[in-house]
């Protein structure tokens, strides 16, 4: 009885978390659309103003190369967008309004770090996305994909570095490309290095991975299959029924980002159908996606490979909405919460890690987890830290770490939830501002390359 309970009460959440989690989708996608009507009624109605365009926002424009303004390119996190995608709408709600020269490019909303790192450098640079040889064999998909004719900031090298301001995942994209380019990984691009990235700032950043990924449907045994019953299989149908469908201009307005993998019903017909679904091919058979990256195990297995580099500069915005009631810890408030994370906040603050299953690390402890904002562990969020804690400063005032010093990751807690920050700027209210604001003066006056390198506990006067 007690079971059958249990399984109820399961059911009723996976029921709950599917429903708002598409009634939310919905809610953006038409949103995006009402908004582009609207536009294009304005547009034919005052057609003579319809050739005006704002080129400060335009993301085709192609960046020229300047020394006192390295471009600031904005990553964005799962599920999102770049410019060109869901129409008008901006996934960091405006805030790239806030610079001349901003970048916002749209990279897989679903598609692994690796392949969205390998993403982000084509669009910038310029050519035919290229996810090199042996990744592409093993993953199963073709080795190339999107083809830029220009580079959107061609001249970027070591003389001419960019400022990369990653949310969430986006955050580890950003970590990813800088140690691709410590390696020379991009074939024809024998020159490149650490030193093309200037600084890195992480908005709720997904550095070690959440225990959210489990409660979605990661297996925690292994970090990388999924349970039969949960809402990743859901969303796991759902993308590729999409992809299958293959309709261009729904995928042009939103993009999942597998067209690497050919899932469309001109290639692989009703048995590739029927292959993707009963999990034999395709990216979520391969495990080259999002999700296993984000498991704590996942993690580890990336940042077993990245480096913090002693020239770049490091800031991260760790957010939270939990707190702590006699040794207990509870969501913070109920309506400063979206409903999108609310049930997840409640249950990533007493997620336990299964007795049975071996901690994803030694010294793993469940309490160090449970400060939450609703998809990634506040812990997660401040800098790297798991399998090798890397050089960290707690911030509470700006103005305590002036001047900055490069190879250290400066970090703050916010008080916020995971999508503050994001689409809907009215939300975030006057922290809005406060973060953009900060986050881009920091780009602009505080972070610079220095002759000689700056080590982090060398301060050259």
């Amino acid at each position: 009885m007690i079971r059958l309970s249990i399984a109820a009460l399961q059911l009723s959440e996976l029921f709950l978390s599917t429903l708002v989690h598409m009634l939310y989708g919905f809610y953006i996608f038409s949103t995006a659309l009402a908004g582009d009507l609207s536009q294009s009624l304005n547009e034919w109605i005052y057609k003579p103003y319809s050739n005006v365009r704002d080129a400060a926002i335009d993301d085709s424009k192609i960046l020229s190369p300047s020394v006192d303004l390295p471009p600031i390119v904005l990553v964005h996190g799962i599920f999102g967008f770049g410019k060109g995608k869901l129409g008008g709408l901006s996934y960091f709600a405006g805030a790239e309004k806030k610079d001349e020269r901003v970048l916002v490019p749209d990279l897989g909303s679903l598609t692994s770090i690796y392949d969205r790192a390998r993403e982000l450098f084509y669009y910038l640079k310029g050519g035919q996305v290229d996810y090199g040889e042996e990744h592409s064999k093993a993953c199963g998909h073709s080795q190339f994909g999107r083809i830029y004719e220009k580079g959107h900031y061609p001249e970027w090298d070591e003389d001419h570095p960019i400022h990369f301001v990653g949310h969430s995942a986006g955050a580890q994209v950003a970590r990813v490309l800088q140690q691709m380019l410590a390696d020379k990984a991009f074939k024809g691009h024998e020159r490149t290095s650490e030193n093309w990235v200037l600084s890195i700032t992480s908005l709720s950043g997904a550095f070690n991975g959440t225990t959210r990924s489990y409660l979605d449907g990661m297996q925690p045994e292994d970090g990388r299959s999924l349970k039969p019953l949960c809402l990743l299989q859901w969303c796991r149908v759902g993308v590729i029924i999409y992809d299958w469908i293959d309709i261009p201009w729904v995928k042009a307005y939103y993009n999942f980002g597998f067209d690497h993998y050919n899932m469309s019903w001109k290639k692989i017909g009703i048995r590739g159908l029927v292959d993707c679904l009963l999990g034999n091919s395709g990216p979520f058979a391969s495990g080259d996606w999002i999700l296993p990256d984000l498991t704590l195990q996942g993690s580890l297995r990336l940042n077993i490979h990245l480096s913090t580099f002693p020239d770049t500069y490091y800031f991260s915005y760790a957010t939270k909405r939990t707190r702590k009631v006699m040794g207990v810890t509870i969501p913070s408030g109920i309506l400063g919460i979206h409903p999108l994370l609310f049930i997840r906040v409640l249950q990533m603050s007493q997620w336990r890690h299964p007795p049975d299953v071996p901690p994803p690390f030694k010294g793993y402890r469940d309490e160090d987890w449970w400060e939450n904002d609703g998809a990634l562990n506040t812990i997660s969020m401040t800098h790297p830290r798991y399998p090798v804690e890397h050089p960290s400063r707690l911030v509470i005032d700006d103005s305590e770490c002036q001047p900055l010093q490069p190879g250290i990751w400066y970090y703050k807690i916010v008080e916020g939830d995971h999508i503050l920050f994001i689409v809907n700027r009215e939300r975030a209210g006057v922290q809005f501002d406060v973060i953009y604001d900060s986050i881009f003066e920091r780009c602009r006056k505080h972070a610079f390359r220095r002759t000689p390198p700056t080590l982090p506990n060398m301060v050259h006067h």
